[in-house]
């Protein structure tokens, strides 16, 4: 299978695509087409352990790739999780399930997909001949830098460095990113949000430039974020997962058609369900959840992307984005495929922070999409009602989405479709804002918090989030965002 760019004018492998991360003009690739997963295949895939699902979806669009390696990368990436199932699912009462995505070595979603990344790329040169070191570039909210650190860690031929906002993550995931082990791995705190860093990252790797100083000493730009295909493509997988589990426990019969609740920033998780809803996975509605930073909210309700608003800062940081990297996706997608148009709007987005898309595409963006949003209050309420009626603990991403369900489950009393809310982060990840949801306690400390938490709900720590407290900070740079490649020559010598 090739893919080509969302703002035309290539057409590459899947291997290339992976290695490139983004077209040469700045566009994100996409399959040339989506690969149909028919009856046949999902009665196949039913009785699959996950990492074999993985595999099998991944083989769909890689073609390339050894079937028999890729199953192999999947056991070995999936093995690293705790317990016997990567992403369970919960039943939270009838029609309502919890699809968890927190059970990896970071506890955040993001390990899904970045476990399995480093296979995907270091195979992926191999297959184009590409002999040069590699050097990932990562912009995160909080989450992916964790887990492209850990994922990366100790890499053949790959080095790792990752960007983020200095005073817009919590203090776990600050802690987690820098005390990261490794000889191959960098992190840097940028003065400014999320979209400063990632504009940053997007102009290195457009800029030729830098570009010709990189090739100087022999490296190559890949990226770890969603905006990477390799990123996006393992995503698919749980949602077919999900699915599967709920026919295979007897809850929905084959056939029979879910929605799915989503917290988002980047658009890359719900992307990725839309991804697998084009593939044939029998998908009713997405529903988008935003935290304050309601962006995608007015977008999918008025047609029109404006970026120009106040940021705000929440305790669901790694959804603390206004501009969504991979919307440009979906654009592409709903404007019949004109890239012309879709580069004409990202340019808009850039110079002027707004673009507006037509009528018709709104209404087909209508056909699958609706968006809601939480603010901190409401967050509050969900994380504490859900506590109350059942005992389960989420963190407040999950908590936005949870919000967003419940809205639309009062609006639409007759709809008997089951409702999968995905939960992208541990709670412990966040337990100082966890902990006042569930008991209105407030603490300053994080592992004071994690302490007071598990005393509250019982729930298990993970030894990964418990043990940082010991560990030594390794990285303590910070710069302000022009400065940003004058680290990354730094770190590569």
């Amino acid at each position: 299978m090739y893919f080509i760019s969302t703002r035309g004018g290539e057409k590459v492998t899947g291997a290339a695509a992976i290695v490139k991360g983004l077209s040469d003009n700045g566009g994100l690739y996409v399959p040339e087409q989506f690969p149909a997963m028919g009856e046949k295949d999902m009665q196949a895939m039913l009785t699959m352990s996950y990492p074999e699902r993985a595999a099998y979806v991944l083989k769909a669009y890689l073609d390339e790739y050894d079937e028999a390696e890729l199953l192999k990368a999947c056991e070995q990436a999936y093995g690293k999780f705790e317990g016997n199932d990567p992403c369970p699912l919960v039943k939270i009462k009838d029609g309502t399930y919890i699809l968890e995505l927190f059970h990896g070595p970071t506890c955040a979603f993001k390990d899904m997909a970045l476990t399995v990344l480093p296979y995907l790329l270091r195979t992926g040169c191999d297959i184009s001949g590409i002999k040069e070191d590699i050097l990932v570039l990562v912009a995160t909210s909080g989450d992916t830098g964790k887990a492209a650190l850990e994922g990366f860690r100790d890499a053949k031929g790959i080095k790792v460095m990752v960007f983020y906002p200095d005073e817009g993550v919590s203090q776990m995931q600050k802690l987690q990113m820098c005390t990261q082990e490794g000889s191959n791995v960098n992190v840097v705190a940028v003065k400014g949000n999320f979209d400063d860093c990632q504009t940053a990252v997007k102009e290195i790797f457009n800029s030729a430039e830098c570009a010709a100083k990189l090739k100087e000493r022999g490296i190559l730009l890949s990226s770890a974020n969603s905006i990477n295909f390799g990123r996006l493509a393992p995503q698919i997988a749980y949602y077919f997962s999900a699915y599967l589990d709920l026919v295979s426990s007897e809850q929905i019969a084959m056939g029979d058609a879910i929605d799915f609740c989503v917290p988002t920033g980047n658009f890359g998780n719900i992307l990725a369900a839309y991804y697998a809803k084009r593939m044939g996975l029998p998908v009713r509605r997405l529903h988008c959840a935003s935290n304050m930073n309601n962006v995608l909210t007015d977008f999918l309700a008025k047609g029109e992307y404006n970026v120009n608003r106040e940021f705000y800062k929440t305790t669901s940081p790694s959804m603390d984005i206004l501009v969504s990297s991979n919307l440009e996706r979906l654009l592409f997608e709903i404007s019949d495929r004109n890239s012309t148009l879709t580069a004409e709007r990202m340019a808009a987005l850039k110079s002027e922070g707004v673009y507006r898309i037509t009528k018709q595409e709104q209404d087909k963006i209508a056909e699958t999409f609706d968006g809601g949003f939480a603010d901190e209050d409401e967050v509050v309420e969900a994380v504490y009602d859900l506590f109350c009626d059942t005992g389960y603990t989420m963190d407040t991403h999950t908590g936005c989405a949870m919000k967003v369900a419940n809205d639309w489950a009062y609006k639409n009393k007759k709809d008997v479709t089951p409702m999968v809310i995905v939960s992208t982060a541990n709670p412990y990840k966040f337990p100082q804002d966890v902990l006042y949801c569930v008991t209105g306690n407030d603490v300053r400390d994080s592992f004071k918090g994690i302490k007071r938490l598990h005393a509250a709900t019982a729930m298990a720590v993970p030894k990964c989030l418990a043990n940082l407290k010991d560990k030594p900070l390794r990285f303590k740079t910070s710069v302000t965002k022009d400065k940003m490649f004058d680290e990354v020559l730094k770190f590569i010598g």
